[in-house]
């Protein structure tokens, strides 16, 4: 036994005293368009945004690409909504107030010089969203003083179980690795009707805070998945080699991919002002 706990020393010592920081040498590719694309039964939450990729440890902002043709058609109905690019926003917004519809799929176009993307979803029935309630906790060693908020509901589904959070908070869109809440059945569908609470998230009295909830198709939440993974990459030792999640949005004629992905989905959204006791 002693034999085995000075192997075992020695080999610590080994791994703590040759550790070298290592840039890796990763390949350099053309650039491709990235395309984040949200379709929901709320006329004044869809948009369409275009960029250039950039390589790895490129800590430039992405270029905007504002030429393209860009459009979403009901599939069984062929009514087809375009999108103009909006200065302001550096998104593509579309022209009429055309919103999605529940049960339906739609088809998202868009062409980019000579070549041209597709992609499909189906806006799924939404979940129930009841309430939100928030409750201060005193700070802990893993956990921030402040507000945090429960979200109260139910899933009444069987299948096609994959959500997205998003949470505003006095305006402002939380939208950094950590910010990412997505979540599945995995464990049930009985989370909302339990009491949800977003225990990463602690907010501050006077606060407005508004909670998205979406609905989405298998491969958007994927991808999502597979983006938060990314983010959280850090290049060590132990992680997997960084690559791009893999896009639903397929290339239709040209010779260059895309990234990103079309979210189709039903929006359900609650606000809250954090009032202190």
């Amino acid at each position: 036994m002693k034999k085995y706990k000075y192997l075992l020393v020695l080999l610590a010592i080994g791994l703590f005293s040759c550790q070298e920081e290592v840039t890796l040498e990763l390949q350099t590719v053309d650039k491709m368009p990235v395309i984040e694309a949200f379709w929901t039964d709320n006329a004044a939450v869809n948009f369409v945004k275009i960029t250039a990729s950039k390589d790895y440890f490129d800590e430039e902002p992405n270029e905007i690409i504002s030429d393209a043709d860009v459009s979403v058609t009901n599939v069984k109905t062929g009514v087809s909504v375009d999108f103009r690019y909006s200065i302001q926003s550096g998104r593509y917004l579309p022209i009429n107030n055309f919103p999605g519809s529940e049960g339906e799929t739609y088809e998202l176009n868009v062409r980019i010089g000579e070549n041209e993307y597709m992609s499909k979803g189906t806006l799924l029935p939404p979940p129930t969203l009841d309430s939100i309630k928030y409750e201060f906790k005193e700070g802990r060693v893993f956990r921030e003083e402040g507000y945090y908020i429960t979200v109260f509901g139910d899933i009444p589904f069987q299948d096609n179980n994959f959500y997205r959070i998003r949470l505003v908070r006095n305006d402002t869109l939380l939208n950094s690795r950590n910010d990412y809440l997505l979540f599945d059945d995995t464990f049930g569908t009985s989370i909302l009707n339990r009491g949800f609470e977003l225990g990463g998230f602690p907010f501050n009295a006077n606060d407005r805070v508004r909670l998205e909830l979406f609905r989405l198709n298998r491969q958007a939440y994927n991808y999502l998945n597979q983006l938060v993974s990314l983010l959280f990459n850090d290049g060590g030792l132990f992680s997997p080699p960084p690559q791009n999640p893999a896009s639903n949005i397929q290339l239709v004629r040209g010779n260059t991919e895309a990234l990103g992905y079309f979210m189709v989905s039903p929006f359900l959204s609650a606000s809250v002002v954090i009032e202190p006791d």
